[in-house]
């Protein structure tokens, strides 16, 4: 593929963001996106075939930009130091008031029968379950984390971070309800001095 087709492909990927974040998977057409993008119908569907092929590489690109906090963990950050800058970020991520594609993933999910393999909900939450499984392990045997099972602290950490985004895009929620359920998850999992 060219620069340039490069380019528009990301191009229609960004308003077609733009347009699930607005009206949600359900309601979203091919007719919406190519309006957005001011091109012909066929210059769309040169990149693809359908609504849903759309929506699963905008909801792709979502999901690889989701993990990248990485970065700016200091090099002398202790375990808990690191779990709560992933929690931070989450929280951020729950009470922002940027359009947000969570309705529509969970329309899309809700309406399309998807395997295991290809679930991208899944893949992503078993993935940030597994990283936190590990950040657990070494830090129970560093002593910073109370001798819990990493497994179910972190599914249980992250199934509270799912439901939080769910009900802050459904029915609202407070910053302090989110403080309040991470920190109960929290205390469980980081050991007083």
């Amino acid at each position: 593929m060219s620069e340039k087709s490069i380019s528009k492909r990301n191009y229609i990927l960004e308003q077609a963001r733009s347009i699930f974040c607005k009206k949600g998977y359900a309601s979203t057409t091919m007719k919406d996106v190519v309006e957005a993008c001011d091109v012909s119908r066929g210059g769309v569907y040169l990149y693809f075939n359908n609504i849903r092929e759309l929506f699963e590489e905008v909801m792709a690109a979502e999901f690889e930009g989701e993990g990248d906090f990485g970065d700016r963990i200091p090099e002398d950050a202790s375990f808990a130091d690191v779990l709560a800058l992933f929690v931070k970020e989450q929280k951020r991520a729950i009470l922002s008031k940027k359009p947000s594609l969570t309705v529509a993933i969970y329309e899309y999910y809700f309406g399309n029968k998807v395997s295991g393999k290809n679930n991208l909900l899944k893949k992503y939450f078993d993935m940030s379950v597994y990283v936190l499984e590990e950040l657990i392990r070494e830090g129970v045997e560093a002593g910073e984390f109370y001798d819990i099972d990493p497994h179910r602290a972190a599914s249980n950490l992250m199934y509270v971070i799912e439901g939080l985004k769910v009900a802050s895009k459904t029915r609202g929620v407070s910053e302090a309800a989110v403080d309040e359920e991470i920190i109960y998850v929290m205390q469980g999992i980081i050991a007083e001095d």
